[in-house]
């Protein structure tokens, strides 16, 4: 019953949304926002808990501040995705600004394939409709199978209509798809700031433990692909903003898993280094480090304890 519940407001949101002029549909979101904000629930708690990691100095009004700030961040990016479809080119082409894309137009220039890797702030989705809008090629990006299965149908087909191809993260295949693009001088981007698959490689993040995908610097590696962190927030305005950070390389001597560990941390830091300077703009409303997760079966502990209260 939940999952039809949740499949029904996201169809309600694409459908109405979008019909709304622009200033009600943001002030919708706000509105959102702000009441989601009041009730603090348990997504807006662990949304500020995430926050008190980010910016550890902060007094309790300045955290329930960056959580308020934070929603209305995060509504806006549903509000957003869900006018996206109706957006002409010429909307799309104004409403993000990126620094220091030519580092991947040069990339691609070289034949080169390019992997883009971003935490979940700003938003992802406006920044990929751009890049297919301004590079003329597909974008390849990998979906998170949600139930029920008509909701992850929904969200394949909006970003396919926005000109993405959509892999899903389980089934076996995705690494092998993502691979083949790459070595076709194609663009991946992956958002990469949690992992989703139990297997991720353990990074310092904020100056505590958790675990991050190994996807892109495994792809990086396999394929000769060029590793870009990127960083995504928003302005006071409607413009969007982004940074193409320089390359992750892989390091020159180790094992692949070591390789693969001191990529990891690099994208880490330059994750922690962005978040650090727009926080309200990172919308992880989930457990993130390993203290605040259940431990994996195995694990001391794994038996008995059930997980925690947000």
């Amino acid at each position: 019953m939940r999952q039809r519940l949740s499949d029904a407001l996201y169809g309600l949101g694409w459908a109405t949304v979008k019909r709304l002029p622009e200033p009600a549909a943001m002030a919708l979101g706000r509105r959102i926002a702000d009441t989601a904000w009041r009730r603090r629930g348990p997504a807006v708690r662990r949304l500020e808990a995430n926050y008190a990691r980010v910016v550890p100095d902060a007094s309790p009004a300045r955290l329930r501040a960056l959580s308020r700030a934070g929603m209305r961040s995060y509504l806006r990016y549903w509000i957003e995705s869900f006018r996206l479809p109706v957006w002409d080119e010429a909307r799309i082409r104004n409403c993000f600004h990126v620094a220091d894309f030519h580092l991947v137009k040069e990339t691609l220039a070289q034949g080169r394939g390019v992997v883009l890797a971003l935490p979940h702030s700003g938003n992802w989705d406006v920044a990929g409709a751009w890049l297919v809008t301004e590079l003329r090629i597909p974008l390849t990006t990998v979906a998170e199978r949600l139930k029920p299965e008509t909701l992850y149908d929904r969200f394949v087909a909006y970003r396919e209509g926005l000109g993405m191809e959509v892999v899903p993260h389980t089934g076996g295949s995705a690494f092998g798809i993502l691979s083949r693009r790459l070595r076709k001088g194609g663009v991946v981007a992956l958002v990469a700031d949690r992992d989703l698959s139990a297997s991720g490689v353990e990074v310092t993040f904020f100056g505590e433990p958790t675990r991050m995908p190994a996807g892109p610097a495994l792809l990086a590696q396999q394929t000769g692909a060029v590793l870009f962190p990127v960083e995504l927030w928003y302005d006071e305005t409607t413009v969007i903003k982004g940074r193409v950070h320089p390359a992750v390389e892989p390091p020159a001597e180790g094992t692949r898993a070591e390789k693969t560990a001191a990529m990891t941390q690099q994208l880490a830091d330059s994750f922690a280094a962005g978040i650090a300077r727009h926080p309200h703009d990172w919308h992880m409303l989930q457990r993130l480090w390993l203290s605040d997760l259940e431990p994996r079966p195995g694990e001391p502990g794994a038996a008995p304890r059930k997980e925690r209260a947000a």
